[in-house]
């Protein structure tokens, strides 16, 4: 054990064996003249991390003093062996003085002449790149392997809290094992930063090269008297040639004098070109004529479409109107011109999308769909800034490019879906385009030049009308497509489904036909719906399954009404009414959903409890109120009815309207309510063959209510006879195909007791008790009509 002045080293870490100069400060120059004057020039290096010093130093000697080229004190010292620091002992001078413990070292053993040999590879391999050829002989003479060990210490890519760990390691084959992972993690550094070097090299040389190419071609072209294709004077020559409206050919060509004055290095030059190039696509004076010829144009709706009067009605008037004018050389008025805005509201499959197509068949137009489902975006009708990066027009600048003409037929699909996002409302921005009194001057965003859309013709798609915010839809003319009768889905059904599927399943019609009552018998039976989508399904299965039995025996196949259960199953919908309304208090509604018409069956009954009423089927607040009214006006009226006052006062009434998991709204299954309480009231059930519409108000007044189209529709669908509506709907008739107006027996109506009187099944036919509750009590009395 001795006695030696402590030296902190900060900034290095002395290993046995290493010489290195030390800048002398106050701390470290106490310790050097201390060791200095006792005589043998001894002194304990201990590195000092973070402001502590580490457990194990290095004694070393003082091999010289003096100062450095900056003119610094220095001293060089010499590291010599391993200590252990002892206790803090009192001493001369400023210096702190320890005891410390010298380490033995023991011998090599084991694995540490393999570790010592791995080391020496790995390190020929780091100074091989650095190009250390004298340090390798040197390492190569090492023989001692503490020494070669220890010599790590002067690596510069070692830290500081590295080689403190490895100062502290004692046996040699711990420090040999440290240092070739240290190595080998330096290796894989330096392999990805080589590389990442190179491909940044040969990056730069390639630019280089490009641009040294692109120098040289220039100036041969300019030599040769030849313009660059992509330069401003050719934009400039291209504006000048290219069929633009007056006010826009002097925006594009104040945009290629920013672009001649610009620097090809800045972002505005390419903002600049994908602008002129965008401007430079689209079709500005291109036309197409319509076809004048309404025989052919009524022959192309009809061959693509069944059904749909009103909409191919209002397409040729259209036309009309555009030939008389074109006739007397009447153009534009004002800047607006004649087109028009068709708003084709209805259920799924009824072909609202595929008319698109049709019409602008008929009209001899270029046709673009844009869907506008899901869409949330304002930016995505009227555009973006240019500044900003990716910046692209709206859809409807996009359309008219894909068109190539400026009055095309543009189908705006979904427009029910539009959804409000953080970045705008999109339904806001179709404002001025569906305005045909506005959008002659319609500016987007991108190009911020007024563009004409006035001879655009827009057709609109939707299911659900009152999901079109009312500003919008008042813009537009609504032609409502409300399904299709049985008929006319057999039509649809022979002459454009069959022979589809037939082409997509690779058959004839030599080798499969399908009969008409087998479709009559699929529209009604098993498939339930407005459009046509389930029933051209199930004409694709029974041609599926066809098609493997010809694949063994190929006889030509019949498809008849007796075979459809082999192809299909058994009928999914059976007529219902008459099951579910064999029982008082249950009377059958008609609705109206984004599928089409529906019928919808309202179930009440009667139980001893407190009393009150028990909504149940996912009602909404205004049905719930229907309900409340519906009650208080038979409590109100039954005397005046023929009901017992206290039929429905002393007990409690649960109002069910099925299915539960289906929300439901409206006021319209007023009168339903009322009928199925008061058949449950009176013990007599509602007559099975009758469906009704229609919002009650507490004097009894039946108040018109909206959809009456798709609600007879379904009521003829679901196999009803006779329908109750309110008197105020009977204009609504008219829209009625005729072959379901024959089939239908309606009642127009303003009293809830007209209704009750023709609805309710006569007080002799039907007696007995329901839920347990004898129909007498309950007022059977026959209800006057009164």
């Amino acid at each position: 054990m001795a006695t030696l002045p402590v030296l902190p080293l900060t900034d290095a870490v002395l290993l046995p064996g290493m010489v290195i100069p030390v800048t002398l400060d106050p701390s470290t120059q106490a310790a050097v003249d201390a060791a200095r004057a006792s005589g043998d020039r001894q002194l304990l290096a201990v590195p000092r991390i973070d402001g502590e010093y580490g457990p194990v130093g290095v004694v070393a000697t003082i091999e010289k003093t003096g100062r450095l080229p900056s003119g610094e004190p220095a001293a060089v010292i010499r590291g010599l062996s391993r200590a252990r620091i002892g206790s803090g002992v009192p001493g001369p001078g400023a210096a702190l003085w320890v005891e410390a413990t010298e380490l033995s070292e023991p011998a090599p053993a084991g694995r540490a002449r393999d570790l010592a040999r791995e080391y020496r590879a790995l390190m020929t391999s780091v100074l091989q790149q650095r190009g250390a050829w004298q340090v390798i002989d040197a390492m190569e003479r090492m023989t001692d392997l503490s020494e070669l060990a220890d010599a790590a210490g002067y690596a510069p890519w070692l830290s500081l809290a590295q080689k403190t760990e490895l100062l502290a390691a004692a046996d040699v084959t711990a420090r040999l094992e440290l240092l070739v992972g240290w190595v080998r993690e330096h290796l894989a550094e330096q392999e990805v930063t080589e590389q990442i070097n190179t491909d940044v090299r040969e990056g730069l040389e390639k630019s280089q090269r490009e641009f040294l190419l692109r120098q040289q071609l220039a100036a041969i072209r300019k030599e040769l008297g030849e313009d660059e294709p992509d330069g401003s004077a050719d934009y400039r020559s291209r504006v000048e040639s290219a069929d633009l409206p007056e006010k826009i050919r002097e925006a594009a060509l104040r945009e290629v004098g920013k672009l001649e004055r610009a620097s090809d290095a800045s972002p505005e030059s390419g903002w600049i070109r994908t602008w002129l190039d965008t401007v430079l696509e689209m079709p500005w004076g291109v036309r197409t004529a319509d076809h004048t010829d309404l025989g052919a144009a009524r022959a192309v709706l009809d061959a693509d479409h069944a059904g749909l009067a009103d909409v191919k009605d209002r397409i040729l008037e259209y036309l009309a109107v555009r030939n008389r004018r074109a006739e007397r050389n009447l153009g534009v008025v004002g800047g607006r011109g004649s087109g028009a805005v068709l708003a084709l509201a209805g259920p799924p499959g009824v072909g609202k999308t595929s008319l698109g197509e049709s019409v602008a068949r008929a009209l001899g137009r270029n046709f673009v769909r844009v869907s506008l489902g899901g869409v949330r975006d304002e930016a995505e009708i009227r555009g973006h800034r240019r500044t900003y990066v990716g910046a692209l027009p709206g859809r409807i600048v996009r359309a008219l490019r894909e068109a190539g003409s400026m009055n095309p037929v543009i189908l705006l699909d979904e427009v029910d879906k539009l959804a409000t996002g953080y970045a705008g409302d999109p339904a806001a921005a179709l404002l001025e385009v569906l305005d045909p009194a506005q959008n002659h001057t319609f500016r987007d965003h991108y190009l911020e030049v007024d563009l004409d859309l006035s001879d655009v013709l827009f057709l609109a798609t939707a299911n659900v009308v009152e999901s079109i915010p009312g500003p919008l839809l008042d813009r537009m003319e609504l032609v409502t497509l409300d399904g299709y009768t049985e008929d006319e889905k057999v039509a649809i059904a022979r002459d454009h489904l069959l022979p589809r599927q037939l082409q997509r399943a690779g058959l004839t019609a030599d080798e499969v036909t399908v009969a008409d009552g087998a479709l009559a018998r699929i529209a009604g039976e098993h498939t339930r719906e407005a459009g046509v989508r389930q029933l051209e399904r199930a004409l694709a299965k029974i041609l599926r399954k066809v098609a493997v039995a010809l694949a063994t025996d190929p006889t030509p196949v019949r498809v008849d009404a007796d075979d459809l259960a082999r192809y299909l199953g058994r009928p999914r919908f059976t007529p219902e009414s008459a099951e579910r309304t064999a029982v008082a208090g249950v009377a059958t509604g008609l609705a109206v959903t984004g599928a089409g018409g529906d019928v919808l069956f309202i179930e009440a009954t009667s139980m001893p409890g407190e009393p009150g009423l028990t909504l149940t089927g996912q009602l909404g607040e205004v049905m719930k109120e229907s309900a409340q009214i519906a009650l208080s006006y038979l409590r109100s009226n039954g005397r005046r009815l023929g009901l017992d006052p206290n039929a429905l006062a002393g007990r409690r009434i649960h109002l069910h309207v099925p299915a539960g998991a289906v929300p439901k709204d409206g006021p319209s299954a007023g009168i339903t309510m009322v009928t199925a309480l008061a058949s449950l009231a009176s013990g007599r059930p509602v007559r099975p063959e009758f469906g009704m519409t229609g919002e009650v108000t507490l004097s009894g007044r039946v108040l018109p209510i909206g959809g009456v189209k798709q609600k007879l529709l379904a009521a003829h669908r679901a196999g009803l006879t006779e329908v109750i509506i309110p008197a105020r709907n009977e204009p609504d008739l008219d829209d009625l195909p005729a072959e379901v107006r024959e089939a239908l027996t309606v009642h127009v109506l303003a009293d809830v007791a007209d209704v009750l009187a023709l609805a309710l099944r006569p007080a002799e036919v039907d007696a007995g008790t329901l839920g347990g509750v004898d129909a007498g009590t309950l007022g059977g009395q026959p209800l006057s009509a009164a």
